[in-house]
């Protein structure tokens, strides 16, 4: 436990920030331009915001997509989780290990609100058919590079307006910080997991 628990401990730290200003957030800026807070000017503010969907606010369209996705999470936070742990026993490289640590963290961030949320905090949508799975996600750091309207001859999204950057929180930010490690440094993080795996198997040989 003491070769890998410091990742999981890595995780629970992503977790407890993570409410912990969701629920500041929550309990003390109003919802929307009302409550909206310019940290550095018009480019970075607080908007507390839900995202009642995936990434982006996207949804899926059934009338149980909300579960769905949920129960989506859920397991691939059991996946994420396990592979943690897995990785861990094979002695991979210790940069990875705090990715997926991170990673993980900002998961289970984001499925307690959607668990939990819709019950403790009321704000599950209107035509839920239960508040338990279907809470929203709290959103509330806002980069505002570029806000308009999109040209109305692209398809789908013409004549909507739309920001270049969505707003996220916590969780969303652990989870980009460590997929984007892991690409930056793939090759570093698996050639050193490798040489690793080399070095057992040849102490095997020789011994």
């Amino acid at each position: 436990m003491k070769k890998y628990g410091k990742f999981y401990l890595a995780a629970l730290g992503v977790i407890v920030l993570d409410q912990i200003v969701k629920m500041l957030v929550n309990t003390y800026m109003p919802m929307g331009n009302a409550g909206e807070i310019k940290v550095l000017g018009d480019w970075f503010k607080l908007h507390y915001t839900l995202n009642p969907g995936m990434a982006f606010g996207m949804e899926l369209g059934a009338p149980y997509g909300k579960l769905i996705l949920t129960l989506f999470r859920l397991v691939a936070t059991f996946a994420i989780g396990y592979y943690l742990y897995y990785l861990a026993k094979k002695r991979v490289s210790q940069g990875l290990l705090w990715c997926v640590g991170l990673i993980l963290g900002g998961a289970i961030g984001n499925l307690i609100d959607s668990i939990f949320y819709g019950v403790l905090l009321n704000n599950a949508p209107h035509n839920a058919p239960t508040p338990w799975f279907h809470g929203q996600v709290i959103d509330m750091f806002y980069i505002d590079i570029w806000a308009g309207r999109i040209a109305e001859w692209i398809p789908v999204i013409g004549g909507d307006r739309m920001a270049l950057w969505p707003i996220f929180n916590i969780a969303d930010a652990a989870i980009f910080v460590g997929v984007a490690i892991i690409i930056i440094f793939q090759k570093n993080f698996f050639m050193e997991t490798g040489q690793l795996r080399h070095d057992k198997h040849y102490k095997d040989i020789i011994s």
